[in-house]
């Protein structure tokens, strides 16, 4: 059952170093309140997960917290490049970063298997494209050197390790149809340590509501082993609301109030797109110096949950 707690003693208990880590939010509902006090406890050696690494993940990854990204797209949306994304995989600063790339269906599928309980998913799009032999690809001049945290405290195998790099099993494989003979792609399925989501409210039981555009925060949580909420409000009911989404508290772990906790993304009914926030993040995550003096300003000077 869900209980409620501050941002910070939340990510204090459910994220540590070298985990998995899976934070997601499709345009709307991005859980940059999160992310932020992700960076500012200086997590190290985590896995980020997410299907379109925004700003959040060129923080995180910029702030040294990433050693390997799984993704599908990267970029700053409507702008350019994720600046601090681009240094690691080209330069190796502030610390190597090994990549994984995956198509958005590759992704949502993967998901969907692990919070269905399946090993992996089926789907045809990946035929012809290569992607298979991109697993594992590494960063700057990490060369291939395994990683020192390969498997999980119970002996099991951390999300995300390639055979390429360090033994793990592929995360994409053709398959046969038992069925027809016909040649498909196998997707292992995500299973993170935790999930990290934004959303509108929960009550006091630690129901959680989302609604608008919701990408896979569904199929995020349940495929996790531990999840972060944050909400814009903590509210005594949960009335309905059309195309809504409502995780149950025995899904979640951990729920905190953020409000604002979205920002400079949004959420529906509480707040709007910062999209002067996104133009001026191309300056200030260009140069190393500039990001560093946000850094120190805008992250690690500000408590948790001040935003």
């Amino acid at each position: 059952m869900a209980e409620i707690v501050s941002l910070a003693e939340a990510v204090e208990r459910a994220v540590h170093d070298g985990d998995a880590v899976a934070m997601e939010g499709f345009t709307h509902l991005i859980p940059f309140a999160a992310g932020h006090e992700v960076i500012r406890q200086r997590r190290r050696d985590l896995t980020l997960i997410r299907m379109t690494p925004d700003l959040i993940y060129d923080q995180l990854i910029g702030a040294g917290c990433a050693r390997k990204l799984i993704f599908s797209w990267g970029g700053n949306p409507g702008v350019g490049s994720l600046h601090r994304f681009r240094d690691a995989v080209e330069h190796s600063w502030p610390v190597p970063l090994e990549i994984e790339e995956h198509s958005h269906a590759g992704m949502a599928n993967r998901y969907v298997a692990g919070a269905s309980g399946l090993p992996f998913a089926v789907l045809r799009g990946y035929n012809g494209t290569g992607l298979e032999t991109l697993t594992g690809v590494l960063g700057g001049d990490r060369g291939g050197r395994p990683s020192p945290r390969g498997v999980r405290g119970d002996g099991s195998p951390r999300e995300g390790r390639s055979q390429q790099s360090d033994g793990a099993a592929p995360t994409i494989k053709p398959i046969t149809c038992p069925f027809t003979g016909e040649t498909l792609t196998a997707v292992s399925a995500i299973r993170p340590d935790v999930a990290v989501i934004h959303a509108q409210r929960a009550d006091r039981s630690g129901n959680v509501q989302l609604w608008g555009i919701t990408g896979v925060q569904k199929e995020a949580v349940l495929a996790s082993r531990r999840s972060v909420v944050t909400v814009e409000e903590i509210v005594d009911d949960l009335d309905p609301r059309p195309g809504a989404v409502v995780l149950p508290s025995w899904t979640v772990r951990f729920v905190a109030p953020a409000p604002g906790g979205a920002h400079p993304s949004y959420a529906l009914g509480y707040s709007a797109r910062d999209n002067d926030y996104y133009v001026a993040w191309d300056a200030i995550a260009r140069e190393r110096a500039t990001f560093t003096r946000w850094l120190d300003e805008q992250v690690y000077a500000v408590p948790a949950g001040q935003l």
